[in-house]
């Protein structure tokens, strides 16, 4: 730092995390984090001093011990009140001048407005977070104090808690909207209260908040100003969380044994036990069993679809073999005619072949005058017959087709007749 030359992000992590920021740097390790407010994204502005503190500084550049000491402040949880850090700053404030809410929002306190939170905030969610947000952001140069109450006061006014007070405290230093945490705080904020921590305002939601005889314990403060509210996150809450386990009670406790607890470490019986472990074991076959099935189903579907896809191919292929017009059919009515044809063969041409003939004209009766035709004599036993004759010529004959077959027909017929 000796140096003067301007630190880079990379030297600032990497002696953050090594913890090798100068001794410069740590003599004032929060003087940055008062400086430090919301803007209008939600988030910490490195540029928000109030207005005197920056026409001072206008031409000035930051020194390079400003980054480191902002640096260390957010990689460091928040202080306690009694840490000293947190004493040197309370004790750096002018308390002799009450702030109202008109010189908080314009900027003219001339020192950061310590705004003072207070509640339980056991199992830390995001509706804390968000609460917190809202009370940092109230004002332009906020300095965020949380207070929360310790076990033995939650538990007599409020109940028992998930979360011992060591664990809230822890939760709430490493929020970034924190820069002091209060342990042990008191349930009502008395006047002497705000004046030993030397707050200004007190940040709570705006709903009447009871306790002992007392309607709301915020009420003295909202009549003297000194109460900034903040809107509730709707659908999260502590109270919810609780519900929302205790809903799924046997789930979670199934899952603990699962994950090696005893039953003594979750406060449950012999014979709990041995119910939740066989519910585990039956659902264990039950989901088995659930996905051997739509295993099944799934390539049941998938052989469905296949047939589907390839069965308009198949039943085509079946009516062109065994349709009627098919090959199958097809291939039937030829071999019957082929074999009609060779058993018992046509004598006559069709109509128009080439080998046919104009049929005869039949024979005109014999008139009166005619005289009867010569007898013939007998054929001897030696002499083929006509039939016997035509048997002969086709055996002999060579047919090239049908026609040349009709053509011996109507020769024979000629011969014998």
């Amino acid at each position: 730092m000796s140096s003067g030359r301007k630190r880079k992000p990379s030297d600032l992590n990497e002696d953050c995390g090594n913890g090798k920021l100068s001794e410069q740097t740590s003599e004032q390790p929060v003087k940055r984090r008062r400086y430090c407010s919301i803007n209008e994204r939600g988030r910490p502005s490195r540029n928000t001093q109030n207005k005197n503190h920056q026409s001072a500084n206008t031409n000035s550049a930051a020194p390079p011990e400003t980054d480191a000491v902002l640096k260390k402040a957010l990689c460091e949880p928040a202080p306690f009140s009694d840490d000293p850090a947190a004493i040197l700053e309370r004790e750096s404030i002018d308390y002799s001048i009450k702030i109202t809410k008109e010189m908080a929002n314009d900027g003219s306190a001339g020192r950061p407005v310590r705004v003072y939170a207070d509640g339980i905030y056991d199992m830390f969610h995001s509706g804390h977070a968000r609460q917190l947000m809202q009370a940092k952001g109230s004002f332009p140069n906020v300095y965020l104090i949380v207070g929360v109450c310790n076990d033995e006061l939650t538990h007599t006014c409020k109940g028992k808690t998930v979360m011992n007070e060591v664990e809230r405290y822890d939760a709430l230093r490493h929020c970034r909207y924190v820069d002091e945490v209060l342990t042990s705080a008191p349930w009502n904020c008395t006047p002497e209260f705000l004046e030993k921590y030397k707050i200004d305002f007190v940040a709570h939601d705006d709903l009447p908040y009871g306790a002992g005889n007392e309607d709301d314990i915020y009420a003295p403060l909202k009549a003297d100003g000194r109460f900034v509210a903040t809107q509730r996150t709707e659908g999260i809450s502590t109270t919810d969380v609780i519900a929302r386990i205790i809903k799924d009670y046997d789930m979670y406790v199934r899952r603990n044994l699962s994950r090696g607890y005893t039953r003594k470490e979750l406060n449950v019986g012999f014979m709990k036990e041995k119910k939740i472990q066989f519910q585990e074991k039956y659902e264990t076959i039950k989901d088995k069993g659930k996905n051997l099935i739509d295993k099944v189903e799934n390539k049941s579907k998938e052989i469905i679809q296949k047939w589907e896809d390839n069965s308009r191919e198949i039943i085509g292929n079946f009516l062109e073999l065994f349709g009627k017009d098919g090959r199958i059919s097809s291939w039937l009515t030829e071999s019957r005619i082929r074999v009609a044809r060779a058993i018992s063969p046509s004598n006559e041409s069709p109509p128009g072949s080439p080998g046919s003939h104009p049929p005869t004209p039949p024979l005109s009766p014999p008139s009166p005058s005619s005289s009867p035709p010569t007898k013939r004599g007998r054929i001897s036993p030696s002499q083929p017959t006509a039939s016997a004759t035509l048997s002969s010529l086709k055996a002999t004959a060579y047919f090239d087709d049908d026609d040349d077959e009709s053509e011996v027909d109507d020769f024979a017929h000629e011969l014998f007749v």
